[in-house]
């Protein structure tokens, strides 16, 4: 499913390089907003899990991929330069540990937001209906209504557990292609710097944690409308 999601969004990007049309002006003061699905793809590593400081040798957590409704509203400062901020619905993940002695459980399932702002840069002339560009910026992400599952707690028991909110840098590379005067076809690709903590207080006193590298590529398309 994944990969199928990867080469669609490939076929979008190839099909906006290839595509022709009329001109589309990006000029100082124009706004455009973009609206589109937007999957978070996270490229995860993490350090070995400690049980009450103590290392399990050969453990690590995982995080899944997730597909939400992804917003972007982009203010051109100049012809060339505009700042953009990213928003989404919020994203779903679910955390499974890898290891012995509890490989492939599935820990937890956590929600997060990824506000990031980039500064874009657009290098076609102001007419042209192709505009590529780069940008980038900061995120700030914020982790919620993380809950253990049923699974875990079957396996070491109940508590809570705790994902610490995140700030780094954003890259990103994306082009719009004028479909009218006003509307646009839009392909987008972020990298991300998401470093957390994740703790889990057990009822029974004891405590395991890891530290995650989550650093998501972050895939979106979708239309927007230029004002």
């Amino acid at each position: 499913m994944k990969q199928a999601s990867k080469l669609g969004l490939s076929a979008l990007a190839m099909g906006l390089i290839l595509a022709s049309g009329s001109a589309l002006a990006y000029e100082k003061g124009n706004i455009v907003v973009r609206a589109g699905l937007a999957m978070v793809d996270p490229q995860d590593d993490s350090t070995e899990l400690t049980l009450n400081g103590a290392s399990l040798d050969g453990t690590s957590v995982t995080v899944d991929d997730d597909t939400q409704l992804g917003l972007t509203l982009t203010y051109m400062v100049t012809d060339k330069v505009g700042v953009s901020l990213l928003g989404a619905t919020p994203f779903k993940h679910t955390v499974t540990a890898k290891g012995a002695p509890v490989d492939n459980l599935k820990t937890a399932e956590v929600k997060h937001l990824p506000p990031t702002i980039t500064v874009q840069y657009f290098p076609m002339d102001a007419q042209s209906a192709f505009q590529p560009y780069v940008g980038i910026g900061l995120n700030y992400t914020t982790f919620f209504q993380e809950e253990l599952t049923s699974d875990f707690k079957d396996a070491l028991g109940d508590g809570n557990i705790k994902l610490d909110d995140s700030f780094g840098y954003a890259l990103q590379v994306g082009a719009d292609y004028k479909l009218s005067n006003n509307v646009v076809l839009n392909a987008s690709i972020w990298t991300i710097d998401i470093d957390t903590t994740a703790t889990i207080d057990l009822e029974s006193g004891s405590q395991i944690k890891t530290d995650v590298d989550i650093d998501p590529m972050v895939y979106m398309v979708g239309v927007g409308y230029q004002f």
